[in-house]
């Protein structure tokens, strides 16, 4: 009895983990904080996820994913340290600030 309870203890545990990691994903960033700090220092090439200097490179879910800019790191790097005609925001935001609105940008990825 005393294993059977065990088993089940562990299965319950195993089928909480697996529901819990269906749930919409989880940003270590501060998604209202990095909608501000969008608003104010990346929506004037980036509205509505789109970019007004180079079209392939929205911040659509498609785009980030061809352009291999689809999670946190690559988003907090293309921010940090800029590329192409995008500048970096290192020493104007925060690395708190670059975290939250990378987690902005990839929560409103599949919404733009």
């Amino acid at each position: 009895m005393k294993r059977f309870l065990s088993a089940l203890a562990l299965m319950f545990g195993a089928v909480t983990l697996m529901v819990t990691n269906l749930a919409a994903p989880a940003f270590a960033g501060d998604i209202a904080a990095g909608q501000t700090i969008f608003s104010a220092n990346c929506a004037a090439c980036h509205i509505g996820g789109g970019n007004v200097v180079n079209a392939a490179k929205t911040l659509k879910q498609a785009d980030l994913e061809a352009n291999g800019k689809d999670t946190l790191e690559a988003v907090v790097t293309q921010v940090t340290k800029g590329n192409g005609a995008m500048p970096s925001f290192s020493g104007k935001l925060s690395a708190d600030d670059i975290e939250n609105v990378a987690s902005y940008v990839l929560d409103q990825a599949t919404k733009w």
